[in-house]
């Protein structure tokens, strides 16, 4: 039952989180950034899915253990729905237990990767170097060689298998 604390904190955390949603966009364009690939949000929202859209433009994430492409372990290039970047190679993917697609490196010049403050705590947050999607971010948790763990949606990636 919802009583009325309950519901005023709920909405006063709602509004809070409003601007939370463009703090990243906000500032890759407050640094300039700019990036090859390019579109107006109606032209993203005709070439994605709606959660696609939501991820890759919005910050968004996929549920954990909801991602295609989780477990994926066939040999290939692992790449950016909105620009067919190739981001990561199958060789770098480890399973991290997280529920999301793990990589403890990207493709040379594939990616960037910005602060990101929202939810309260410092993240890297890690975007597509051809156009600026939202990827997922990196931590300082993974295994040999880098040590790192990017933790990547695979909503917004797509899968090319290696030629046999």
């Amino acid at each position: 039952m919802i009583n009325r604390r309950i519901f005023l904190a709920g909405s006063a955390l709602a509004l809070a989180a409003i601007p939370l949603a463009t703090s990243i966009r906000s500032t890759l364009a407050a640094a300039g950034k700019t990036f090859p690939v390019t579109h107006t949000a109606d032209e993203w929202r005709k070439l994605l899915t709606p959660e696609q859209y939501n991820i890759l433009r919005e910050e968004g994430t996929e549920y954990p253990g909801s991602s295609p492409l989780l477990n994926e372990h066939r040999k290939g290039t692992f790449a950016c729905v909105g620009c067919d970047q190739a981001l990561f190679s199958s060789e770098t993917k480890f399973e991290s237990g997280t529920g999301w697609p793990s990589f403890w490196a990207p493709l040379d010049n594939a990616v960037g990767t910005v602060r990101d403050t929202t939810l309260g705590m410092v993240r890297v947050a890690v975007n597509c170097a051809r156009c600026g999607g939202h990827l997922g971010h990196v931590f300082n948790d993974g295994p040999k060689p880098t040590g790192l763990r990017y933790c990547i949606n695979g909503t917004v990636m797509k899968f090319s298998p290696a030629s046999a």
